[in-house]
């Protein structure tokens, strides 16, 4: 998604899955790649990886940065089904990035972008007693079958002054919650303006994670929320149930502008 922050500056946070869509769409949508001055990834699953290399070559530009967790790069990674049943998930190589001529920025700290336009969040802290992460995402090392935590899950913050922050999330398989916590943290600011992105709330392994997540949503009390990509039909009714004034209803093609 490209995302505009203040002084006009262009970020881009999310590639996804096929090799054109992300593509595709920005150029159905009038999207002005060329503007985009620095990229983030908010983690290494390929349904936010496959169209890296289309979009770039949009972008036109060499030598952008792009900021990525190493985890990032984990390599195996499955969503295991049964013992017998595990999907794959292809990553996004090192070399992949090098090759289309973008500088790679590794970093688990968080990160300032666009001259501290906005933050790059890094490895967020698992805080909530609710948001544990999926039993069914696994990684191989060493010949070894690892829960994985998604370590390399982030998200990107903003401060819209005298408003607050605006947190933009890929999946925050980390927590939403934690997400913004985290966001208020480091940068020293509670109040939060709008919450926007993938909760990854959908399916049986994380039902029990919607009830708490809509209450602590609603504590924070941004002024706008807008769960969108994996949050999940479920969870976004619950959602705009508990805020029906901060809910905002988004779908591609979709433009949202805080100022």
């Amino acid at each position: 998604m490209p995302c505009r922050w203040p002084f006009g500056k262009l970020g881009y946070s999310h590639f996804g899955f096929s090799e054109n869509g992300a593509y595709q769409n920005a150029k159905a949508l009038n999207a002005d790649l060329s503007a985009v001055e620095m990229m983030a990834l908010s983690h290494g699953h390929i349904d936010h990886t496959g169209g890296f290399k289309s979009l770039v070559a949009g972008i036109g530009k060499k030598g952008i940065q792009l900021v990525v967790h190493p985890a990032g790069f984990r390599k195996g990674r499955v969503v295991k089904i049964t013992d017998d049943f595990k999907i794959v998930m292809p990553i996004l190589e090192r070399e992949t990035i090098a090759a289309a001529g973008v500088e790679l920025i590794e970093t688990a700290d968080p990160y300032p972008m666009l001259d501290g336009a906005l933050y790059f969040l890094g490895e967020i802290p698992r805080k909530t007693e609710f948001e544990k992460g999926v039993a069914s995402f696994r990684y191989q090392e060493d010949g070894e079958e690892k829960w994985d935590a998604i370590n390399d899950d982030t998200s990107l913050v903003a401060h819209v002054r005298g408003k607050g922050l605006v947190v933009l999330s890929g999946c925050a398989h980390a927590g939403i919650v934690n997400t913004v916590n985290y966001a208020r943290e480091i940068t020293g600011i509670d109040q939060v303006h709008a919450v926007m992105g993938g909760f990854h709330l959908t399916g049986k392994e994380n039902a029990a994670m919607i009830e708490p997540t809509a209450k602590a949503l609603k504590e924070i009390g941004p002024q706008y929320v807008i769960p969108t990509h994996c949050t999940g039909r479920n969870a976004g009714m619950r959602i705009q149930a508990a805020m029906p004034d901060q809910y905002l209803l988004n779908m591609s093609g979709t433009r949202m502008v805080f100022t």
